[in-house]
């Protein structure tokens, strides 16, 4: 499940669905918030998200935390049923994964950086510890920046090798346009995902459906909401 900011209970700025903490919300309404999501994707489940911090890091599920001892991370995974795993973000994209046959799966934070540092890799290679195959696991990329959207410069651009050229497009002088979704649908490839599908939704474009860390900041407010992404086996 891909969550919206539709819904929910928290108000002002980050009105809605808001279900990060670092976003000066009342921690009440934000727990509110996480309920209501887990409840729409698998009800009565515990939900796992993480501390993130825009690492390649990924923890495997041996036991249940609660959000005051969360690790930090930016991906999880799991075989163990009726748990959900939840991933916030509000720009990053969120990417759920899923191995049907051998009932494994995961879902990773991943922003550029964690992309580019092989959080997505990583992910399947957790998985596959836990008897995924890559060959057979699926992933979805949930809401994220767009290229369009995501204006990026030279010394930005000069982090990535030659065969990224195609996710930046040229924009006014010393910028580009980065193209998020399109080098993450890259690196899945890469990596050897099965099948890889993108939602194709733009965080930044869509204020009434969704957070937006860049949107907020262009704006000059004081803080942004996070939305939740969540998967999990019944």
């Amino acid at each position: 499940g891909f969550m919206t900011r539709r819904g929910g209970v928290s108000t002002g700025v980050t009105g809605g669905l808001q279900c990060g903490f670092g976003a000066g919300d009342d921690p009440a309404a934000v727990a509110a918030n996480r309920r209501e999501a887990v409840e729409s994707v698998l009800p009565g489940a515990p939900l796992l998200a993480l501390h993130q911090i825009h690492s390649a890091d990924v923890v495997t599920v041996t036991e249940l935390w609660d959000d005051d001892h969360r690790p930090t991370a930016d991906a999880l995974v799991t075989r163990q049923p009726g748990l959900v795993l939840g991933i916030v973000t509000a720009d990053c994209a969120p990417v759920l994964f899923v191995d049907y046959e051998n009932g494994v799966i995961g879902a990773a934070h991943a922003g550029w950086r964690g992309a580019h540092g092989g959080v997505l890799d990583n992910t399947l290679a957790a998985m596959e510890a836990l008897g995924a195959r890559r060959e057979r696991t699926s992933a979805v990329i949930g809401p994220t920046i767009a290229q369009a959207s995501y204006e990026v410069d030279d010394s930005f651009r000069q982090q990535f090798d030659q065969r990224d050229a195609a996710y930046f497009a040229p924009g006014r002088a010393g910028h580009w346009q980065f193209d998020l979704p399109g080098y993450i649908r890259a690196r899945l490839h890469r990596a050897g995902t099965a099948l890889i599908h993108d939602l194709a939704l733009d965080t930044y474009s869509d204020p009434d459906r969704f957070y937006s860390f860049r949107r907020a900041t262009h704006r000059g407010e004081p803080n942004y909401g996070r939305q939740l992404s969540l998967i999990g086996l019944a």
